[in-house]
């Protein structure tokens, strides 16, 4: 089992190398990728352009704000890998659940919980976690074990995020902060230095078994989610790297579709595109440094190039799209085990 947790840290840290001197055009891809793969583990599913455009105002899916969220959390848990504590964990929670009024944002759990068929009382219920007053020294030792150097990375991170998961330290969203905080150890660990690799989207493709070995760390066996994980990693890197390949393939063709001049800001443009392909005329000026008005001539040249579409969105004005980014971000998502939906 060590062997096998030792050889996804590799791929990992390879595969994160290999993208390194390309973190500007995928690190926001695939930090978006690994969001909506969380959060389709809690059933909460949103096409990448549903996703995107929420990110601009757009409201019309409540799953893609959820996912827009996430994709905060996970940024937050990249931020604060230096040092991973409660309080950095609170964060995460607080980035997470904004904006919603049902559940305490970046607050423990003051209530019990538990996992059963019955909401009214945990009698007869699959697992009850530790009463609510114990949370924060129980988030306090994992946190300290998560910054432990003797245990292998990928051990580490598995054994954090299921002890997490037992501890249920929130009323809502502990899944997703918790596939957060991975992000966070496998950061701190120098497992991956400038992206984050999509690992729960590795756990999408067996979801029974992610839950399983949950159950199994609660009865004191810590191999299966060991193994949960490192085989989530080894499929993670090798669905990412097919992503990188489509959306190089995909730049690739648009070099030889647009015919303008080379001093266009248009040009500029397709890297914006490639990490964000869903923009508006103030993503677009922000990017050239320019007023608003003069990205709409350079934006009208990659729509007459067939590299972007634009449609008008209610109340937010025009939007500029590139299907083959988010199809090919969408081709990545099915090939991990998530439905899309719009």
């Amino acid at each position: 089992m060590l062997q096998l947790a030792h050889e996804a840290s590799s791929e990992l840290t390879r595969l994160d190398a290999e993208i390194g001197h390309k973190v500007a055009q995928f690190a926001p891809v695939l930090l978006r990728s690994e969001s909506a793969s969380s959060s389709q583990i809690e059933n909460l599913t949103a096409s990448a352009r549903a996703i995107f455009s929420a990110e601009l105002g757009v409201k019309k899916s409540r799953n893609a704000l959820l996912v827009a969220a996430n994709t905060r959390a996970m940024s937050a848990a990249l931020r604060l890998a230096e040092n991973i504590s409660a309080t950095a964990i609170l964060e995460m929670h607080q980035v997470l659940m904004a904006g919603q009024h049902i559940h305490p944002a970046g607050q423990w759990r003051d209530e019990p919980v538990w996992i059963g068929t019955r909401g009214d009382t945990p009698l007869g219920a699959d697992y009850v976690a530790p009463h609510h007053e114990r949370v924060p020294a129980l988030v306090d030792d994992v946190a300290t074990f998560s910054m432990r150097l003797d245990i292998p990375p990928l051990v580490s991170v598995a054994v954090s995020h299921a002890q997490f998961e037992t501890i249920h330290p929130f009323a809502d969203g502990n899944g997703r902060t918790g596939r957060a905080l991975a992000q966070s150890i496998l950061r701190f660990r120098g497992v991956t230095r400038n992206v984050a690799v999509p690992v729960s989207a590795g756990l999408l493709a067996d979801i029974d078994g992610y839950h399983q070995a949950l159950t199994a760390y609660r009865a004191g066996d810590i191999t299966p989610i060991i193994r949960a994980f490192a085989n989530a990693a080894l499929r993670a890197a090798a669905n990412t790297r097919q992503l990188v390949d489509e959306i190089e393939d995909i730049q690739e063709s648009w070099t030889e579709r647009l015919r303008v001049r080379k001093s266009s800001n248009a040009w500029r443009l397709l890297d914006l595109v490639a990490r964000r392909p869903v923009i508006d005329s103030a993503t677009a000026a922000a990017e050239l440094g320019a007023k608003q008005p003069n990205v709409y001539p350079p934006l009208k040249a990659l729509v007459e190039a067939g590299i972007l579409q634009s449609k008008a969105e209610h109340r937010l004005g025009p939007f500029w799209r590139s299907d083959e980014i988010l199809d090919a971000i969408d081709r990545f998502a099915q090939r991990a085990g998530r439905r899309q939906k719009t």
